[in-house]
């Protein structure tokens, strides 16, 4: 049973599942600490050891966020998603259809391509100093290239989504004045 809030008197907001809004933010924290690391790694010079430290945290934080995914898709399958009080329009809903269903994909393909990187070329993969996972890849430097493009390329698609996905639920708050953002909200 879905968790309810009243905005006024005669108006519940019916919320996602307690544990489908942790997982929601804990998985928004550790995305977006990932990227940034990860585009300001970007610019720091192959190497050094701050930018090797650095990306030690942000493989950390993907296969956290990998970690993460495997629990939360299930539990969104088998949960769903609480009825709206006033339902979206058939744009809105379809582009949030797309817009929920490219960035789960992105979440399941950014950490298995950074995987596949930095095992395909050889490299440590560290989770925050704890344990190394273990490398199933041999050597391959043309699967590490092939992976840290569709890496390169998925950031930027990445980037891009969750922008959108911030964006979409502040206006839906603050222009819609409807109850997209609250049904997330604690």
């Amino acid at each position: 049973m879905s968790d309810t809030t009243t905005i006024t008197a005669d108006t519940p907001i019916t919320r996602y599942r307690s544990s489908q809004r942790l997982l929601h933010w804990l998985m928004a924290i550790v995305i977006i600490a990932a990227l940034v690391i990860g585009l300001y790694c970007s610019y720091l010079t192959p190497g050094i050891p701050l930018r090797r430290a650095l990306l030690d945290v942000h493989k950390s934080l993907g296969m956290t966020a990998l970690f993460l995914i495997v629990i939360r898709l299930p539990l969104r399958l088998s949960l769903g998603e609480p009825a709206y009080q006033r339902p979206l329009g058939v744009f809105n809903h379809h582009a949030a259809r797309g817009a929920h269903i490219l960035l789960y994909s992105l979440m399941i393909l950014m950490p298995l391509a950074g995987y596949t990187t930095s095992a395909a070329g050889g490299h440590d993969l560290p989770w925050f100093g704890l344990f190394q996972w273990p490398n199933l890849l041999p050597l391959d430097k043309g699967l590490e290239q092939t992976a840290a493009e569709i890496h390169e390329y998925g950031a930027y698609c990445l980037y891009a989504i969750v922008s959108l996905h911030i964006l979409a639920a502040l206006w839906h708050h603050f222009v819609r004045k409807d109850e997209v953002l609250k049904r997330m909200l604690f």
